[in-house]
């Protein structure tokens, strides 16, 4: 059995979820109890490095889906992995729409 190319759905969830380090994960630590505001504070200043390489991420991310999704459209085969990379793209383009949230909008209240 062969195994599915799933690198544009790895590569695009690993970014989106890199980029929460930044924001989201502190702000849900603190929600919970668990940390403190010097917590999050400490994680929020690699925000302008994160942010930035999650958006380039999951850009490269779409780009290798319709690369291969092109490839295999050329050859007349059928693309391996197609559903769960897509899928994989939709979850991270929805984390980073709550990153981008939580980071543009209820930090800056």
């Amino acid at each position: 059995m062969k195994l599915p190319k799933i690198t544009p759905g790895i590569v695009g969830i690993t970014t989106a979820l890199g980029s929460t380090v930044c924001c989201v994960l502190p702000m849900l630590v603190v929600f919970l109890g668990l940390g403190s505001g010097a917590f999050m504070m400490t994680t929020m200043k690699y925000r302008p490095i994160l942010y930035p390489l999650g958006v380039i991420g999951l850009g490269v991310a779409y780009y290798l889906y319709f690369r291969e999704k092109r490839a295999c459209d050329l050859k007349s085969c059928k693309m391996q992995g197609k559903r769960f990379n897509l899928f994989l793209l939709i979850a991270s383009t929805f984390v980073m729409a709550i990153v981008t949230y939580v980071d543009f909008f209820l930090t800056t209240m």
